[in-house]
C-alpha cells in the first residue's frame, strides 16, 4: 500500500509539473505571438550613444512591454525630423525647440508631448588666454558655429541676447562639425558647441578653456518629442504607450549607465569606445532631469520656459510670428 501511495504521489507531482510547464510554454508562445505596433521615431541625427535607450529593443523590453516596436529613422537636423512627421514617414520627431519654433512660424500644426532634455546643453568655449569669462566679453570676437542653420548659432544668439548683444556685435564663422580645430589653431576666438562636443574635444587634447553654458543664462530645453496634430488626435493610445516605455528606458539608462555604455558599442555609430560612451551617457542623464522632472516625472514640460524661448526667437528676428506656446504643448502623457 505504501508503495502504491508513493507511486500515486509521484505521478501527481509529475502531472503538476508538466501542467505548469505547459502553461508557461503556452504563455511564452502567446507573448511571442503578440503582434507589436510599430512606432516610428524620426531623429535629428544618426543613432548615437546618447540615444542608447531608444536603440536597444533587441536586448530590452521597455517598449515591447507596452506592445510597441520602435523604428528609428535617422536624420540630418531637427528640421529634418519634423519634416519626416509632416510627410507621414514617422510618428514622433526627436527634435529641438528651435526647429519647432521655425515649423510653427510656417503655420505647421504640431504638439509637444515630452521634454527629453530639459537642460540646455549648448555652450561657448574659448581658450583661457582669450580671457572670455562672460557673454559680454564676446563683443568684437570671432566665433565659430557648426553651420548658420544649426543649434549652435541659434543658442549663441540667445546667449548674446542675454548680454544685450546681437549678431552684429560679433563675427560668426561657419566651421563645420570639427569646430574645435579652428579654436585650437587660433582661427576663431571662441566656438559654439555642446557639452558632448566638448568632451570629445578634451579627449583629443583640448585643455585650459573657459566655458559659457547657455543654461546659466536661459535654460531652454535641448530636445523634445513632437508630433503632428493629426497624429496626436488619431494615435493617443500609441503615444501614451510610447511615453511610458520611453520613461522606463530613460530610468534604466540613469540607473545603469555602464550597461548602456556597453550596449552603445553595438548600436551607436559613435560607440566604439565604452569609456567615451559612458561620459556622453552621464551627460545626457543629467540633461534629462530638472526640478520639474523631480516633481512631476521624467518628460515634464515647462510651458513658461518654451514660451521664453519663442519670445527670444521672435525678438532676434529668427521667427516673425508671436507664438503662444500653450496652444502647442500637451501634458496628457506625462502626468
Amino acid at each position: 500500500m505504501k508503495l502504491k501511495r508513493s507511486i500515486t504521489a509521484i505521478a501527481m507531482v509529475l502531472i503538476l509539473l508538466l501542467t505548469a510547464c505547459g502553461s508557461k510554454d503556452t504563455k511564452q508562445q502567446a507573448t511571442a505571438g503578440t503582434e507589436l505596433d510599430t512606432v516610428k521615431i524620426a531623429s535629428w541625427s544618426q543613432p548615437i550613444s546618447e540615444q542608447t535607450n531608444l536603440l536597444v529593443s533587441d536586448e530590452k523590453d521597455f517598449f515591447k512591454n507596452e506592445g510597441l516596436n520602435v523604428e528609428f529613422i535617422p536624420g540630418a537636423g531637427g528640421g529634418d525630423a519634423i519634416k519626416n512627421i509632416l510627410t507621414g514617414k514617422a510618428d514622433i520627431a526627436f527634435t529641438d525647440p528651435g526647429s519647432l519654433y521655425f515649423a510653427l512660424n510656417q503655420g505647421e500644426n504640431l504638439k509637444v508631448i515630452y521634454n527629453i532634455y530639459p537642460q540646455n546643453v549648448f555652450n561657448v568655449v574659448s581658450l583661457k588666454e582669450s580671457n572670455i569669462t562672460k557673454p559680454e566679453d564676446l563683443k568684437g570676437k570671432k566665433i565659430g558655429v557648426y553651420s548658420l542653420s544649426s543649434g549652435t548659432r541659434q543658442n549663441l544668439l540667445v546667449l548674446l541676447n542675454q548680454a544685450g548683444l546681437s549678431e552684429k556685435d560679433v563675427t560668426i564663422v561657419e566651421t563645420g562639425l570639427l569646430n574645435f580645430a579652428p579654436l585650437m589653431q587660433g582661427q576663431v576666438d571662441a566656438t559654439a558647441a555642446t557639452d558632448t562636443g566638448l568632451v570629445t574635444a578634451a579627449e583629443k587634447g583640448l585643455a585650459d578653456v573657459n566655458v559659457l553654458e547657455v543654461k546659466n543664462y536661459l535654460n531652454i530645453p535641448s530636445d523634445i518629442f513632437v508630433v503632428s496634430e493629426k497624429t496626436y488626435n488619431e494615435k493617443k493610445d500609441m503615444l501614451k504607450k510610447f511615453v511610458k516605455g520611453y520613461q522606463t528606458s530613460a530610468e534604466w539608462m540613469i540607473s545603469q549607465p555602464e550597461e548602456a555604455a556597453a550596449l552603445a558599442a553595438k548600436h551607436a555609430i559613435d560607440g566604439k569606445d565604452q569609456n567615451h560612451n559612458l561620459e556622453i551617457i552621464k551627460l545626457r542623464n543629467e540633461a534629462g532631469t530638472s526640478k520639474a522632472t523631480s516633481e512631476r516625472g521624467l518628460g515634464a514640460l515647462e510651458v513658461d520656459v518654451l514660451q521664453q524661448g519663442a519670445d527670444i526667437y521672435h525678438e532676434l528676428g529668427l521667427i516673425d510670428k508671436e507664438l503662444q506656446m500653450s496652444e502647442f504643448i500637451v501634458e496628457d502623457f506625462t502626468k
